[in-house]
Protein backbone atom coordinates (compact mmCIF):
# COMPACT_ATOMS: atom_id res chain seq x y z
CA UNK A 1 0.00 0.00 0.00
CA UNK A 2 1.05 3.79 -0.92
CA UNK A 3 -0.46 5.84 1.26
CA UNK A 4 0.45 9.53 1.23
CA UNK A 5 -0.99 12.32 3.48
CA UNK A 6 -0.38 16.03 2.02
CA UNK A 7 -0.27 18.57 4.93
CA UNK A 8 -0.45 22.12 4.10
CA UNK A 9 2.86 23.87 4.48
CA UNK A 10 2.67 27.05 6.70
CA UNK A 11 4.82 30.06 4.90
CA UNK A 12 5.76 31.37 7.68
CA UNK A 13 8.10 28.62 7.97
CA UNK A 14 11.31 28.30 6.06
CA UNK A 15 12.09 26.19 3.04
CA UNK A 16 15.14 23.93 3.87
CA UNK A 17 17.84 25.18 1.63
CA UNK A 18 16.54 28.68 0.81
CA UNK A 19 17.39 31.90 3.07
CA UNK A 20 13.59 33.51 3.73
CA UNK A 21 12.84 36.34 6.09
CA UNK A 22 10.77 35.13 9.00
CA UNK A 23 7.62 36.55 7.90
CA UNK A 24 5.03 37.27 5.03
CA UNK A 25 2.31 40.49 4.88
CA UNK A 26 -0.50 40.88 2.16
CA UNK A 27 -1.79 44.69 2.07
CA UNK A 28 -4.17 46.26 0.03
CA UNK A 29 -3.43 47.03 -3.52
CA UNK A 30 -4.83 50.44 -2.74
CA UNK A 31 -2.22 51.00 0.16
CA UNK A 32 -0.18 54.49 -1.01
CA UNK A 33 3.76 53.11 -1.01
CA UNK A 34 6.03 50.74 0.24
CA UNK A 35 9.22 51.46 1.14
CA UNK A 36 12.16 49.26 0.07
CA UNK A 37 15.63 49.42 1.05
CA UNK A 38 18.25 49.47 -1.36
CA UNK A 39 19.25 46.20 -0.72
CA UNK A 40 15.90 44.78 -1.57
CA UNK A 41 15.75 42.46 -4.38
CA UNK A 42 15.43 44.58 -7.96
CA UNK A 43 13.09 42.74 -9.51
CA UNK A 44 9.10 42.43 -8.88
CA UNK A 45 7.00 39.78 -10.03
CA UNK A 46 3.58 40.56 -11.83
CA UNK A 47 1.35 37.53 -11.50
CA UNK A 48 -1.73 36.60 -13.65
CA UNK A 49 -4.16 34.66 -11.76
CA UNK A 50 -6.53 33.83 -14.97
CA UNK A 51 -5.99 33.47 -18.58
CA UNK A 52 -9.49 35.16 -19.97
CA UNK A 53 -12.93 34.04 -19.82
CA UNK A 54 -12.84 31.43 -22.13
CA UNK A 55 -11.39 29.14 -20.03
CA UNK A 56 -9.87 25.64 -21.13
CA UNK A 57 -10.83 24.19 -17.59
CA UNK A 58 -14.34 24.59 -17.70
CA UNK A 59 -16.80 23.84 -15.69
CA UNK A 60 -14.29 23.47 -13.03
CA UNK A 61 -13.63 27.43 -13.97
CA UNK A 62 -17.04 28.24 -13.46
CA UNK A 63 -16.91 29.86 -10.47
CA UNK A 64 -13.55 29.98 -9.98
CA UNK A 65 -10.40 31.47 -12.17
CA UNK A 66 -8.35 29.20 -13.64
CA UNK A 67 -5.54 29.87 -10.67
CA UNK A 68 -7.54 28.61 -8.00
CA UNK A 69 -8.38 25.62 -9.83
CA UNK A 70 -7.44 22.63 -6.91
CA UNK A 71 -4.75 20.18 -8.04
CA UNK A 72 -3.32 17.15 -5.69
CA UNK A 73 -5.54 17.42 -2.71
CA UNK A 74 -4.26 20.40 -0.92
CA UNK A 75 -3.63 22.95 -3.75
CA UNK A 76 -4.18 25.65 -6.16
CA UNK A 77 -2.68 25.98 -9.52
CA UNK A 78 -1.67 29.44 -8.27
CA UNK A 79 0.58 28.09 -5.62
CA UNK A 80 3.20 26.56 -7.58
CA UNK A 81 3.87 30.14 -9.08
CA UNK A 82 4.04 31.57 -5.79
CA UNK A 83 6.41 29.29 -4.60
CA UNK A 84 8.77 29.30 -6.96
CA UNK A 85 8.79 33.15 -6.61
CA UNK A 86 9.53 32.21 -2.74
CA UNK A 87 11.56 29.72 -3.22
CA UNK A 88 14.22 31.92 -6.15
CA UNK A 89 13.89 34.75 -3.26
CA UNK A 90 11.34 37.02 -5.08
CA UNK A 91 10.55 39.48 -2.37
CA UNK A 92 8.15 41.62 -4.15
CA UNK A 93 4.92 39.95 -6.05
CA UNK A 94 1.49 41.55 -7.24
CA UNK A 95 -1.42 39.48 -8.21
CA UNK A 96 -3.61 40.71 -10.96
CA UNK A 97 -6.96 39.05 -10.70
CA UNK A 98 -10.10 39.96 -12.86
CA UNK A 99 -12.27 36.70 -13.93
CA UNK A 100 -14.22 34.96 -11.42
CA UNK A 101 -11.72 36.58 -8.72
CA UNK A 102 -13.22 35.93 -5.43
CA UNK A 103 -11.99 32.28 -5.03
CA UNK A 104 -8.20 33.50 -6.22
CA UNK A 105 -8.53 36.49 -3.93
CA UNK A 106 -9.76 35.30 -0.77
CA UNK A 107 -6.92 31.86 -1.01
CA UNK A 108 -3.77 34.43 -1.84
CA UNK A 109 -5.17 36.56 1.28
CA UNK A 110 -5.54 34.09 3.35
CA UNK A 111 -2.41 31.57 2.52
CA UNK A 112 0.26 34.00 1.72
CA UNK A 113 -0.49 36.64 4.91
CA UNK A 114 2.23 37.58 7.22
CA UNK A 115 5.65 39.02 6.17
CA UNK A 116 9.02 38.11 4.14
CA UNK A 117 10.97 40.90 5.07
CA UNK A 118 9.80 42.90 7.89
CA UNK A 119 6.97 45.23 7.35
CA UNK A 120 7.43 45.00 4.22
CA UNK A 121 4.55 43.20 1.96
CA UNK A 122 5.33 40.21 -0.05
CA UNK A 123 1.90 39.65 -2.22
CA UNK A 124 -0.51 42.52 -3.43
CA UNK A 125 -3.78 41.44 -4.99
CA UNK A 126 -4.56 43.84 -7.45
CA UNK A 127 -8.11 43.17 -8.85
CA UNK A 128 -9.55 44.75 -12.08
CA UNK A 129 -11.24 48.46 -11.35
CA UNK A 130 -12.89 50.73 -12.87
CA UNK A 131 -11.62 54.50 -12.15
CA UNK A 132 -12.41 58.13 -13.85
CA UNK A 133 -10.10 57.92 -16.40
CA UNK A 134 -11.05 54.54 -17.76
CA UNK A 135 -14.30 52.85 -16.80
CA UNK A 136 -13.75 49.30 -18.75
CA UNK A 137 -12.12 46.56 -17.05
CA UNK A 138 -9.00 45.15 -18.05
CA UNK A 139 -8.49 44.31 -21.80
CA UNK A 140 -5.77 41.75 -21.55
CA UNK A 141 -2.24 41.67 -20.26
CA UNK A 142 -0.56 44.34 -21.57
CA UNK A 143 -3.45 46.63 -20.59
CA UNK A 144 -4.02 45.45 -17.10
CA UNK A 145 -0.11 46.30 -17.00
CA UNK A 146 -0.80 49.60 -18.47
CA UNK A 147 -3.51 50.28 -15.80
CA UNK A 148 -1.56 49.26 -13.05
CA UNK A 149 1.80 50.81 -13.39
CA UNK A 150 0.81 53.65 -10.98
CA UNK A 151 0.91 50.80 -8.51
CA UNK A 152 3.95 48.66 -10.01
CA UNK A 153 6.00 52.25 -9.56
CA UNK A 154 5.95 52.47 -5.99
CA UNK A 155 8.09 49.85 -5.60
CA UNK A 156 12.13 50.42 -7.19
CA UNK A 157 12.54 47.94 -9.46
CA UNK A 158 14.56 47.48 -12.21
CA UNK A 159 13.13 44.47 -13.77
CA UNK A 160 9.50 42.40 -13.95
CA UNK A 161 8.95 39.33 -14.11
CA UNK A 162 5.77 38.44 -15.45
CA UNK A 163 3.89 35.23 -14.92
CA UNK A 164 0.81 33.31 -15.64
CA UNK A 165 -0.31 31.85 -12.34
CA UNK A 166 -2.32 28.64 -13.68
CA UNK A 167 0.65 26.29 -14.85
CA UNK A 168 1.96 23.53 -13.12
CA UNK A 169 6.29 23.62 -13.33
CA UNK A 170 9.40 24.30 -11.26
CA UNK A 171 11.76 26.90 -12.47
CA UNK A 172 14.67 28.85 -10.16
CA UNK A 173 13.42 32.41 -11.73
CA UNK A 174 17.10 33.65 -10.14
CA UNK A 175 18.62 31.23 -13.35
CA UNK A 176 16.07 33.21 -15.94
CA UNK A 177 17.08 36.59 -14.38
CA UNK A 178 20.76 35.81 -14.02
CA UNK A 179 20.47 35.15 -18.15
CA UNK A 180 18.61 38.03 -18.85
CA UNK A 181 21.20 40.46 -17.17
CA UNK A 182 24.02 38.94 -18.37
CA UNK A 183 22.94 38.98 -21.60
CA UNK A 184 22.15 42.58 -21.05
CA UNK A 185 18.48 42.07 -22.69
CA UNK A 186 15.42 44.73 -23.06
CA UNK A 187 13.18 41.49 -22.80
CA UNK A 188 13.81 37.82 -21.77
CA UNK A 189 11.47 35.40 -23.16
CA UNK A 190 11.58 31.65 -21.49
CA UNK A 191 10.91 28.98 -23.95
CA UNK A 192 10.49 25.18 -23.75
CA UNK A 193 13.49 23.52 -24.72
CA UNK A 194 11.64 20.57 -26.20
CA UNK A 195 9.38 20.03 -28.66
CA UNK A 196 5.32 19.88 -28.20
CA UNK A 197 3.01 18.32 -30.76
CA UNK A 198 0.72 21.02 -30.03
CA UNK A 199 0.52 25.16 -29.70
CA UNK A 200 1.14 26.00 -26.16
CA UNK A 201 -1.12 28.88 -26.59
CA UNK A 202 1.69 31.49 -26.14
CA UNK A 203 2.91 31.25 -29.88
CA UNK A 204 6.86 30.33 -30.82
CA UNK A 205 10.16 32.33 -30.73
CA UNK A 206 12.71 31.78 -33.33
CA UNK A 207 16.00 32.06 -32.00
CA UNK A 208 19.22 33.04 -33.96
CA UNK A 209 22.71 33.29 -32.26
CA UNK A 210 23.65 33.65 -28.50
CA UNK A 211 20.26 32.83 -28.14
CA UNK A 212 18.88 36.61 -29.36
CA UNK A 213 15.00 36.26 -30.38
CA UNK A 214 14.50 36.59 -34.25
CA UNK A 215 10.88 36.28 -35.24
CA UNK A 216 7.77 35.38 -33.81
CA UNK A 217 4.43 33.16 -34.66
CA UNK A 218 1.36 33.50 -32.98
CA UNK A 219 -0.36 30.36 -34.19
CA UNK A 220 2.66 28.33 -35.72
CA UNK A 221 2.66 25.41 -38.05
CA UNK A 222 3.89 22.56 -35.81
CA UNK A 223 5.09 20.75 -38.57
CA UNK A 224 7.29 23.49 -40.28
CA UNK A 225 8.31 24.15 -36.30
CA UNK A 226 9.57 20.84 -35.66
CA UNK A 227 11.09 20.50 -39.10
CA UNK A 228 13.74 23.53 -38.80
CA UNK A 229 14.41 22.67 -34.57
CA UNK A 230 17.87 21.76 -36.08
CA UNK A 231 18.84 23.29 -39.24
CA UNK A 232 22.48 24.80 -37.48
CA UNK A 233 21.14 28.44 -38.13
CA UNK A 234 18.29 29.72 -36.26
CA UNK A 235 15.86 27.24 -33.57
CA UNK A 236 11.72 27.56 -33.02
CA UNK A 237 10.55 26.66 -29.56
CA UNK A 238 7.39 27.83 -28.01
CA UNK A 239 6.82 30.13 -25.59
CA UNK A 240 5.72 29.99 -22.02
CA UNK A 241 4.06 33.30 -21.53
CA UNK A 242 6.89 33.83 -19.00
CA UNK A 243 8.67 37.38 -19.77
CA UNK A 244 11.47 39.67 -17.80
CA UNK A 245 10.95 43.49 -19.08
CA UNK A 246 13.34 46.16 -17.66
CA UNK A 247 11.45 48.80 -16.02
CA UNK A 248 12.04 51.62 -18.15
CA UNK A 249 11.28 49.21 -21.27
CA UNK A 250 8.24 48.25 -20.38
CA UNK A 251 6.89 51.82 -19.59
CA UNK A 252 8.15 52.97 -22.96
CA UNK A 253 6.41 49.71 -24.74
CA UNK A 254 2.98 50.33 -23.05
CA UNK A 255 2.69 54.28 -22.43
CA UNK A 256 5.05 55.22 -26.08
CA UNK A 257 5.15 52.32 -28.52
CA UNK A 258 2.30 50.46 -27.99
CA UNK A 259 -0.41 52.63 -26.06
CA UNK A 260 -3.50 50.58 -27.57
CA UNK A 261 -2.14 47.15 -27.09
CA UNK A 262 -3.96 44.72 -24.97
CA UNK A 263 -1.91 41.69 -25.25
CA UNK A 264 1.34 41.24 -24.28
CA UNK A 265 2.39 37.89 -25.99
CA UNK A 266 0.53 39.03 -29.28
CA UNK A 267 1.30 42.57 -29.56
CA UNK A 268 4.06 43.89 -27.42
CA UNK A 269 6.66 41.35 -27.48
CA UNK A 270 6.37 40.97 -31.35
CA UNK A 271 6.24 44.94 -31.31
CA UNK A 272 9.52 44.71 -29.16
CA UNK A 273 11.08 42.19 -31.71
CA UNK A 274 9.88 44.16 -34.56
CA UNK A 275 11.59 47.47 -32.66
CA UNK A 276 14.81 45.84 -33.02
CA UNK A 277 15.34 45.84 -28.78
CA UNK A 278 17.48 43.11 -27.41
CA UNK A 279 14.91 39.94 -26.73
CA UNK A 280 16.42 37.26 -25.81
CA UNK A 281 15.06 33.62 -25.58
CA UNK A 282 15.86 31.33 -21.95
CA UNK A 283 15.75 27.65 -22.83
CA UNK A 284 13.76 25.99 -19.59
CA UNK A 285 13.90 22.16 -20.51
CA UNK A 286 12.40 20.95 -16.71
CA UNK A 287 8.76 19.71 -16.95
CA UNK A 288 5.53 21.98 -17.29
CA UNK A 289 2.26 21.83 -17.90
CA UNK A 290 0.40 24.13 -19.11
CA UNK A 291 -3.26 22.75 -18.59
CA UNK A 292 -4.71 23.19 -21.49
CA UNK A 293 -7.37 21.02 -21.17
CA UNK A 294 -9.23 18.77 -18.90
CA UNK A 295 -7.49 15.80 -19.91
CA UNK A 296 -4.06 17.97 -19.11
CA UNK A 297 -5.42 18.52 -15.64
CA UNK A 298 -6.69 14.67 -15.23
CA UNK A 299 -3.15 13.43 -15.97
CA UNK A 300 -1.15 15.67 -13.80
CA UNK A 301 -3.35 14.75 -10.65
CA UNK A 302 -3.09 11.21 -11.44
CA UNK A 303 0.34 11.86 -11.98
CA UNK A 304 0.86 13.35 -8.42
CA UNK A 305 -0.07 9.69 -7.23
CA UNK A 306 2.77 8.05 -8.65
CA UNK A 307 6.01 6.51 -6.45
CA UNK A 308 8.04 6.38 -9.06
CA UNK A 309 8.57 9.21 -11.86
CA UNK A 310 6.79 11.56 -10.49
CA UNK A 311 6.63 14.55 -13.02
CA UNK A 312 5.99 17.37 -10.50
CA UNK A 313 7.29 16.58 -6.78
CA UNK A 314 5.00 17.81 -4.60
CA UNK A 315 7.20 16.26 -1.56
CA UNK A 316 10.37 18.26 -2.74
CA UNK A 317 11.79 19.42 0.71
CA UNK A 318 14.65 21.88 -1.43
CA UNK A 319 11.63 23.12 -3.68
CA UNK A 320 8.68 23.19 -1.31
CA UNK A 321 5.08 23.68 -2.52
CA UNK A 322 3.21 26.56 -0.19
CA UNK A 323 -0.40 26.74 0.17
CA UNK A 324 -2.99 27.70 3.00
CA UNK A 325 -2.74 26.43 6.47
CA UNK A 326 -6.20 24.87 6.63
CA UNK A 327 -5.05 23.69 10.56
CA UNK A 328 -7.65 20.82 10.07
CA UNK A 329 -7.81 17.46 11.83
CA UNK A 330 -5.70 14.11 10.66
CA UNK A 331 -7.67 12.17 8.10
CA UNK A 332 -10.02 9.96 9.79
CA UNK A 333 -9.33 6.24 8.03
CA UNK A 334 -11.36 3.48 9.37
CA UNK A 335 -11.15 -0.37 7.67
CA UNK A 336 -10.27 1.61 4.31
CA UNK A 337 -8.19 -0.18 1.48
CA UNK A 338 -6.20 2.62 -0.11
CA UNK A 339 -3.41 2.06 -2.59
CA UNK A 340 -1.41 4.70 -5.22
CA UNK A 341 -3.46 7.71 -3.92
CA UNK A 342 -3.39 11.05 -1.80
CA UNK A 343 -5.51 12.36 0.52
CA UNK A 344 -5.74 15.60 1.85
CA UNK A 345 -6.63 16.52 5.15
CA UNK A 346 -9.58 16.61 7.57
CA UNK A 347 -11.56 13.62 5.77
CA UNK A 348 -13.40 11.03 6.90
CA UNK A 349 -12.93 7.53 5.10
CA UNK A 350 -14.23 4.64 6.28
CA UNK A 351 -14.96 0.73 5.02
CA UNK A 352 -13.72 2.00 1.52
CA UNK A 353 -11.30 1.25 -1.57
CA UNK A 354 -9.69 4.00 -3.30
CA UNK A 355 -6.94 3.56 -5.80
CA UNK A 356 -4.95 5.53 -7.57
CA UNK A 357 -7.20 8.84 -6.31
CA UNK A 358 -6.87 11.94 -5.12
CA UNK A 359 -8.75 12.94 -2.34
CA UNK A 360 -8.82 16.36 -1.17
CA UNK A 361 -9.56 18.28 2.17
CA UNK A 362 -12.65 17.18 4.16
CA UNK A 363 -14.12 14.75 1.82
CA UNK A 364 -16.68 11.51 3.51
CA UNK A 365 -17.01 8.48 1.87
CA UNK A 366 -19.47 5.71 2.99
CA UNK A 367 -18.86 1.84 3.57
CA UNK A 368 -18.52 0.06 0.57
CA UNK A 369 -17.69 2.55 -1.93
CA UNK A 370 -15.40 2.24 -4.50
CA UNK A 371 -13.08 5.22 -6.21
CA UNK A 372 -10.61 4.43 -9.10
CA UNK A 373 -8.30 7.15 -10.92
CA UNK A 374 -10.50 9.79 -9.65
CA UNK A 375 -9.77 13.50 -8.73
CA UNK A 376 -11.81 14.62 -5.58
CA UNK A 377 -11.88 17.77 -4.41
CA UNK A 378 -13.72 17.40 -0.88
CA UNK A 379 -15.72 20.27 0.70
CA UNK A 380 -15.47 23.40 2.13
CA UNK A 381 -17.53 22.65 5.37
CA UNK A 382 -18.04 19.73 7.51
CA UNK A 383 -21.52 18.85 6.93
CA UNK A 384 -23.74 16.28 8.73
CA UNK A 385 -27.38 16.61 9.72
CA UNK A 386 -31.02 14.27 8.72
CA UNK A 387 -32.70 16.87 6.71
CA UNK A 388 -33.72 16.12 3.04
CA UNK A 389 -33.58 18.57 -0.25
CA UNK A 390 -34.91 18.21 -3.39
CA UNK A 391 -32.36 17.12 -6.35
CA UNK A 392 -32.87 20.31 -8.96
CA UNK A 393 -34.73 19.60 -11.81
CA UNK A 394 -35.02 15.69 -11.19
CA UNK A 395 -37.49 16.58 -8.06
CA UNK A 396 -36.35 12.84 -6.17
CA UNK A 397 -35.52 13.42 -2.43
CA UNK A 398 -32.04 12.65 -1.52
CA UNK A 399 -30.44 12.20 1.57
CA UNK A 400 -28.42 15.21 2.72
CA UNK A 401 -26.91 13.09 5.47
CA UNK A 402 -23.40 14.57 4.55
CA UNK A 403 -21.69 16.49 1.20
CA UNK A 404 -19.36 13.29 -0.20
CA UNK A 405 -19.76 10.13 -1.26
CA UNK A 406 -22.55 7.91 0.15
CA UNK A 407 -22.33 4.14 1.02
CA UNK A 408 -21.54 1.39 -2.19
CA UNK A 409 -21.10 4.07 -4.84
CA UNK A 410 -18.59 3.61 -7.65
CA UNK A 411 -16.58 6.34 -9.16
CA UNK A 412 -14.38 5.72 -11.82
CA UNK A 413 -12.40 8.30 -14.25
CA UNK A 414 -14.00 11.55 -12.96
CA UNK A 415 -13.19 14.76 -11.72
CA UNK A 416 -15.95 15.76 -8.74
CA UNK A 417 -16.04 19.29 -8.19
CA UNK A 418 -16.11 20.82 -4.87
CA UNK A 419 -19.14 20.11 -2.05
CA UNK A 420 -20.93 16.90 -3.79
CA UNK A 421 -23.72 15.34 -2.81
CA UNK A 422 -23.60 11.80 -4.15
CA UNK A 423 -26.16 9.32 -2.70
CA UNK A 424 -26.08 5.62 -1.72
CA UNK A 425 -25.08 3.53 -4.94
CA UNK A 426 -24.69 5.57 -7.38
CA UNK A 427 -22.44 4.59 -10.60
CA UNK A 428 -20.43 7.05 -12.27
CA UNK A 429 -19.09 5.21 -14.80
CA UNK A 430 -19.75 6.87 -17.73
CA UNK A 431 -21.70 3.03 -19.03
CA UNK A 432 -21.69 4.52 -22.42
CA UNK A 433 -18.14 5.50 -23.15
CA UNK A 434 -19.15 8.71 -24.28
CA UNK A 435 -16.32 10.86 -25.45
CA UNK A 436 -18.05 14.36 -25.02
CA UNK A 437 -21.50 15.09 -23.66
CA UNK A 438 -22.66 18.56 -22.05
CA UNK A 439 -25.29 18.06 -19.78
CA UNK A 440 -24.52 21.06 -16.85
CA UNK A 441 -27.83 20.96 -16.58
CA UNK A 442 -28.16 17.99 -14.70
CA UNK A 443 -24.79 18.56 -12.68
CA UNK A 444 -21.91 17.09 -14.79
CA UNK A 445 -20.32 16.87 -18.26
CA UNK A 446 -18.40 14.58 -20.22
CA UNK A 447 -15.22 15.66 -21.68
CA UNK A 448 -12.42 13.66 -23.23
CA UNK A 449 -14.01 10.49 -21.75
CA UNK A 450 -13.77 11.92 -17.83
CA UNK A 451 -17.00 12.47 -15.96
CA UNK A 452 -16.49 16.13 -14.75
CA UNK A 453 -18.86 17.12 -11.65
CA UNK A 454 -20.20 20.67 -11.20
CA UNK A 455 -19.02 22.35 -7.93
CA UNK A 456 -22.34 21.56 -5.57
CA UNK A 457 -23.82 18.87 -7.81
CA UNK A 458 -26.51 16.60 -6.25
CA UNK A 459 -26.97 12.97 -7.08
CA UNK A 460 -29.82 11.41 -5.44
CA UNK A 461 -29.07 7.44 -4.66
CA UNK A 462 -29.01 4.58 -7.28
CA UNK A 463 -27.90 7.49 -10.13
CA UNK A 464 -25.75 5.77 -12.77
CA UNK A 465 -23.85 7.82 -15.28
Amino acid sequence: MSLTFHTSINPKLKPPSKKLHSRFTITNSQKPECQFSPTSQSVAAVVFGDASHQSRLYPLTKRRSEGAVPVAGNYRLIDAVISNCINSNITKVYALTQFNSTSLNSHLSRAYSGGLLANHEFLEVIAAYQSPEDANWFQGTADALRRCLWVLEQHPAVEYLVLPGYHLYKMDYQKLLDAHRNNKADVTVSVLDKTRDYNTGFGSFNVGYGNRVVGFDKEPDLTPVLSKFNNGLNETFSGMGIYVINRHVMIKLLKECFPKANDLKNEVIPGAISLGLKVHAYRFDGYWEDMTSIEAYYKANMESTMKINMKYNFHDRNFPLYTLPRHLPPSLVTDAVITDSTIGDGCILNKCSIRRSVIGPRTKVGDGAVIQDSVIMGSDIYHVNNSYESCGACKQSVSEESIGVGEGSFIKKAIIDKNVKIGKNVKMINRDNVVERNNESEGYMITSGIIVVLRGAVFPDETIL
